[in-house]
């Protein structure tokens, strides 16, 4: 079963969650266009790889983008494949606006910052040796979906006919 919206209305409009689906749309664009490698080299150069974040490790200078405490952000808008982004936005479009509407729209985008952090790190820490880069919104929109689960309970609960 997947959800296509819900029936929470919202006061304002979304903008952040608008400007993150169309990131990550637009880098996933960017990504597809680079050919094989040239994907396999962004994974490596914006996605969160524990060995090098921790300090074991260090990348090619060829691949090296940005500093690697920035990956941390960087590797929440690059996606794995066209599924994988897919079902990120779905939910990000369905439950973000209603986060949003309710934290306003500057404390959502830190929220979503710090959620996807939270999780690279929750992910990333029981293996720093790994060179497998971490890349996905999906720790991120984890924390919209718990915040969402958390302002709005009832309407995940059906009662027993």
């Amino acid at each position: 079963m997947f959800p296509i919206h819900d029936d929470n209305p919202v006061r304002i409009t979304p903008y952040v969650t608008y400007t993150l689906v169309g990131l990550c749309v637009v880098v996933f664009l960017w990504q597809m266009g680079q050919g094989p490698q040239g994907q396999q080299a962004i994974a490596y150069g914006l996605g969160l790889v524990p060995a090098v974040f921790f300090g074991d490790r260090t990348l090619p200078p060829e691949l090296v983008m940005v500093p690697t405490s920035l990956t941390l952000v960087t590797s929440m808008f690059l996606h794995g494949g066209f599924m994988h982004l897919l079902g990120n936005m779905l939910y990000l479009w369905i439950f973000g606006n209603n986060i949003e509407d309710a934290m306003g729209h500057g404390r959502f985008i830190v929220f979503y910052l710090l959620c996807g952090t939270a999780a690279a790190l929750a992910q990333g820490l029981p293996n720093p040796d790994s060179v497998i880069p971490m890349i996905g919104a999906s720790g991120a929109i984890s924390g919209v979906l718990g915040g969402y689960l958390l302002l709005y309970p009832c309407l995940l609960y059906t009662s027993p006919s």
